[in-house]
């Protein structure tokens, strides 16, 4: 199942980066050839791979000069007329960072290619800043919001990877072309009304906007009831329920990878993965 496409919404601070790291690993392990996306304003993709700060690559979102060449606002362009569908393909390629898919540590892999033809058995990962516009009015047209769009776009409809989206919280913002081309949409949800009044929002949306799987991940639960209390508000299957972690809490502040943080975490999202990818094989099968 080459090419499946997930994107990982929900309020800030679930646990989405989390889901996204762990899974990404759990897929390249399993031989996939994965492309993970920080799509997130707050880009801490990185982190929970346990990349060095140093190491980190720095968000395409702040590449003013790129930006502004690919979509022909540089200092020769006339007005504010700007492109729409600036290129964008040689990028990934160029910009992307190769981890450990062992999830040991998950540091940047000095021993493999950066670019171009996979490694034997084609099994690798790969990490891809893009940052997110925060300033007010991010969601009007701007070279910085059609640069995105455009290697959203492009990721998503023409990369043949496995690709693993964190968003910034749901869909809307990528645009209809991409969001058409996701698989699956997964939203991290943690008790509590705000956060379970965004995931229905971000589900409802996904929805609506065509996208066959859209899915559900219970995250810091405390007792039985909280996953009770979601699983009753959300209108989209569960595919697991998260207990709190002070191992991945931990994690966190020590800059070390998630994977090997928890094992029971770990084994659970391996099963939530698994079941996403069943939904996902079966509704392409009923399709045809």
């Amino acid at each position: 199942m080459l090419g499946v496409k997930i994107a990982i919404g929900g309020k800030g601070g679930v646990g989405k980066t989390t889901v996204c790291a762990v899974w990404a690993q759990l897929f390249a392990q399993d031989g996939f050839d994965v492309l993970a996306i920080d799509a997130d304003p707050n880009t801490n993709l990185a982190l929970a791979f346990g990349i060095p700060s140093e190491q980190s690559p720095e968000p395409l979102i702040k590449m003013k000069q790129l930006i502004a060449e690919r979509t022909g606002t540089g200092k020769d362009a006339v007005g504010a007329y700007f492109k729409l569908n600036p290129k964008v393909s040689d990028l990934p390629e160029k910009y992307w960072l190769e981890v450990d898919k062992t999830g040991h540590g998950a540091r940047v892999t000095s021993d493999l290619p950066r670019r171009g033809a996979g490694t034997a058995g084609g099994a690798r990962l790969k990490l891809l800043v893009l940052g997110a516009i925060t300033q007010a009015g991010a969601g009007c047209a701007c070279p910085e919001g059609a640069f995105l769009k455009a290697l959203l776009t492009h990721t998503i409809l023409q990369r043949q990877e496995l690709v693993l989206v964190d968003l910034a919280a749901g869909v809307e913002f990528m645009g209809r072309a991409s969001v058409q081309g996701i698989d699956a949409l997964v939203v991290v949800v943690e008790p509590g009304s705000r956060s379970i009044e965004t995931a229905m929002n971000i589900a409802r949306m996904g929805t609506e906007l065509g996208i066959k799987n859209v899915g559900a991940i219970a995250n810091k639960i405390t007792e039985t009831a909280q996953t009770d209390m979601i699983r009753a508000q959300l209108d989209v299957d569960l595919l697991a329920s998260l207990r709190y972690s002070r191992a991945v809490q931990q994690a966190d502040f020590e800059r070390k990878a998630v994977f090997g943080a928890d094992a029971e975490l770990v084994s659970t999202l391996k099963d939530a993965k698994n079941k996403l990818m069943d939904l996902i094989g079966t509704k392409e099968t009923t399709a045809t």
